[in-house]
């Protein structure tokens, strides 16, 4: 009898053993059983503020932004304070982003041609309104997204009456000349707002002084 109550014993505490750690290897609740969302809290380079955010998207956004991307070695000021002092990997480093200038853009690519304005990279991070890329709605991000439009003109077409810090053809100065919108285009829109939802988390960067493109109003 008392072997039959150990038997019995050993097996339920099999069962519950069993049970808590298939409870383990479960993944998290708001991971929605995706491991990109994990890997992605675990690469994010800055603090996240996750106030009111999905924290499924921002998670998934960091993956897309951090691994499957690197959006950072542009919207970065120049690759050499893309890095922290001691954590460029390109020198056999430990890897460590620069928090104080991640995804504030400003990075200077040059003219298209000799005598076209200088393109720079924009401020991605979110502004006071906690809105990514200085404001913006998601659905503005999504259309940048999609058609590649620069919302803010900074380079419009040249014309007639358009003379000075314009875009000739063939170039169109509606669109964005450097960013690969032709290959992000063809993402879901639950990758893109998720994409959104993590720079929405992300600390501000002010940049320089307004009126400048690139400056936050950090609040």
């Amino acid at each position: 009898m008392i072997t039959n109550l150990k038997l019995a014993g050993a097996a339920i505490a099999a069962i519950v053993l069993g049970a808590s750690v298939a409870v383990s290897k479960a993944p998290a609740a708001d991971d929605d059983g995706d491991p990109r969302i994990r890997t992605g809290f675990e690469i994010a380079p800055v603090p996240l503020n996750l106030a009111g955010k999905n924290r499924a998207l921002v998670g998934l956004g960091s993956y897309l932004v951090n691994a499957s991307a690197d959006c950072n070695g542009c919207h970065t000021a120049s690759p050499q304070v893309e890095f922290s002092a001691g954590g460029n990997p390109f020198f056999n480093q430990p890897k460590v982003i620069d928090p104080s200038t991640y995804l504030g853009g400003g990075q200077d690519f040059g003219p298209l041609i000799p005598g076209t304005p200088h393109i720079v990279s924009r401020n991605l991070t979110p502004d006071k309104t906690g809105r990514a890329e200085g404001g913006r709605s998601f659905e503005e991000f999504r259309e940048i997204i999609r058609t590649g439009v620069d919302l803010d003109h900074l380079h419009p077409p040249c014309s007639a009456t358009v003379t000075t810090s314009c875009l000739p053809a063939p170039f169109d100065g509606n669109l964005l000349q450097i960013m690969p919108w032709p290959a992000f285009q063809n993402m879901s829109d639950h990758d893109i707002r998720a994409i959104y939802e993590y720079l929405s988390a992300i600390p501000c960067i002010a940049g320089p002084p307004a009126p400048s493109v690139l400056h936050n109003d950090c609040g």
